[in-house]
């Protein structure tokens, strides 16, 4: 590892100067996860920062992130590898105009390095500099049973074969994180083969200083409204309640335009900021706004 890691609190440190505040729970399975080698499966509401956590071990330990998104249909071999079809027509083209061509000398450049294009899961496998990546198979719970079932392999022995070059075996197991915003529940083999945790939304204060610390220029009276009026925000009957990157994404909005307090004008016009869905901002907007502000300063007066 880049640094040496030898406690929670060294996690907690490194993690905090990557921007990324998280309490003693999340800290202690992220030290687990590095020091026994075991992969890091995060579930939660979208936009509690489980994306996150992946770029900040990866920045924390300087190595190489490297990213698989997953969606409906991700089949193993877009995720492993695939050869350049193009370039390999071209070398045919081009070696059909050359007499005397010797063709199995052709076949085996064709399917050689050379042409060769690494999807994430085969990248991660293969020697980086600065060591082992950190390697995130983010929102797992699109794909289907068929890919868990082949992710379970692979992440089991660090290894993937290509039928035309052989078997790739990591040189040191990538540090593995898988997220899933339980759209559906992941198979239980996988999940055992993981150290396992669920990401809450983040207290108030936690919230607080999140936002200080990836928007400093927010005054503290503003960060405070705003962090209580999402948090109150949350308890509504939402379809897509607003994450910790929106809380972000609005205090700038507003530093944006420099407003010193919240008012019902001003949190109306920049909803769209916090809310992205139309039916979630039509029942914010008729008539809620207020009465929301309202008992987000009244929290704010009882704190």
């Amino acid at each position: 590892m880049g640094h040496d890691i030898t406690s929670i609190d060294d996690v907690t440190a490194l993690l905090a100067e990557q921007g990324y505040i998280c309490g003693r729970d999340l800290a202690t399975v992220v030290f687990l996860a590095l020091r026994l080698g075991r992969p890091l499966f995060l579930e939660g509401e979208a936009g509690v920062g489980k994306t996150e956590i992946a770029k900040a071990i990866s920045a924390a330990l300087g190595r190489r992130l490297i990213r698989l998104q997953c969606y409906e249909g991700l089949d193993a071999s877009s995720a492993v590898y695939e050869w350049n079809f193009a370039a390999q027509m071209v070398a045919i083209r081009t070696a059909e105009a050359v007499e005397g061509t010797d063709r199995e000398a052709l076949v085996d450049e064709l399917f050689s390095e050379r042409y060769l294009i690494r999807r994430p899961l085969l990248e991660a496998m293969s020697p980086q500099p600065g060591g082992a990546p950190v390697l995130l198979i983010d929102e797992l719970d699109r794909t289907d049973e068929p890919f868990e079932a082949f992710l379970l392999e692979a992440l089991s022995d660090f290894q993937v074969t290509i039928p035309e070059l052989g078997t790739i075996k990591a040189p040191e197991p990538p540090i593995v994180i898988l997220t899933s915003n339980r759209t559906r529940e992941v198979h239980d083999a996988l999940k055992r083969r993981c150290l396992y945790h669920w990401v809450e939304y983040p207290t108030f204060e936690r919230e607080l200083e999140i936002l200080q610390a990836r928007a400093p220029e927010a005054s503290a009276a503003l960060s405070r409204e705003v962090v209580a009026f999402v948090q109150r925000l949350r308890t509504e009957d939402l379809f897509k309640k607003p994450g910790v990157a929106e809380t972000i994404d609005w205090a700038k909005c507003l530093l944006a335009l420099d407003v010193i307090d919240l008012s019902p004008d001003v949190i109306a016009d920049t909803l769209g900021a916090i809310l992205k869905y139309q039916d979630d901002i039509q029942k914010i907007a008729s008539g809620e706004i207020a009465k929301i502000l309202n008992d987000a300063k009244a929290s704010l007066d009882t704190a």
